[in-house]
C-alpha cells in the first residue's frame, strides 16, 4: 500500500498521474502485476501540512508499505527511479518529494481473510 501526502491544490489536479509514475515504478522495479495498485492519497490544506525550509507547496511525501524481503539494492533502486520518474514526467523537483519505504513482517499484514505468511497464490515475488 502507498499513501500520498501533499498540498491540496497541488496534488488533487496530478493525482491520476502520479499514481500511474507510482505503478510502473513499482511494477518495474518490484515486478507488482498491474491489478496490485493500492494508492491512497491525502490532500491536505496548507495550514494542516508543515515541511522543511526550502521546499515549495509542491512538497509531496510517498509512504510505501511492503512486505519484508526486498534486498536493499531493490528497495533503493525503487526510491531512485521514483526521484527520476516523478522529476521528467511530473516535473517535480526532487528537493520536493520525501519517500519512505515501510517493511513490516508478512505475518503482520491481513488481506481476503489471511495473513501474508499464509499467502501462497501471490502473483509477485516479495523476495527480489
Amino acid at each position: 500500500m502507498v499513501v500520498i501526502y501533499g498540498i491540496d491544490k497541488h496534488l488533487n489536479p496530478i493525482k491520476s498521474q502520479l499514481s500511474d509514475v507510482i505503478h510502473r515504478c513499482m511494477q518495474s522495479v518490484l515486478g507488482m502485476p498491474e491489478d496490485k495498485r493500492a494508492h491512497r492519497f491525502i490532500p491536505l490544506a496548507n495550514e494542516d501540512f508543515f515541511y522543511p525550509d526550502g521546499r515549495t507547496d509542491s512538497y509531496t511525501v510517498i509512504e510505501i508499505n511492503l512486505m519484508k524481503g526486498r534486498k536493499p539494492d531493490t528497495q533503493k533502486a525503487l526510491i531512485k527511479g521514483l526521484f527520476e520518474a516523478i522529476e521528467s514526467q511530473l516535473g517535480i523537483s526532487t528537493v520536493d518529494v520525501e519517500i519512505t519505504i515501510k517493511e513490516q513482517e508478512k505475518y503482520q499484514w491481513g488481506f481476503r481473510g489471511i495473513t501474508g505468511d499464509e499467502a501462497s497464490d501471490l502473483k509477485y515475488n516479495v523476495d527480489v
